[in-house]
């Protein structure tokens, strides 16, 4: 089953190196979303990687 998590950033960087991390682990680009606008990435992701996903953005500081 897939889900979706969403992160607040506070500035740009914040979230580009986030989105690197990200794509490191090998997710598909179009698996994760940055919208500035709104300050929210989203990652959309089969549950079972969720874990891994909420430590990246605990290692940023990325608050979901």
């Amino acid at each position: 089953m897939n889900t979706t998590l969403n992160g607040h950033y506070e500035d740009i960087d914040q979230a580009k190196n986030t989105e690197e991390d990200l794509l490191a682990t090998g997710l598909p680009r179009e698996s994760v979303y940055v919208d500035k606008e709104n300050k929210v990435i989203r990652v959309m992701i089969p549950s079972e990687e969720e874990r891994e996903v909420r430590e990246i953005f605990d290692r940023h500081r990325v608050t979901y």
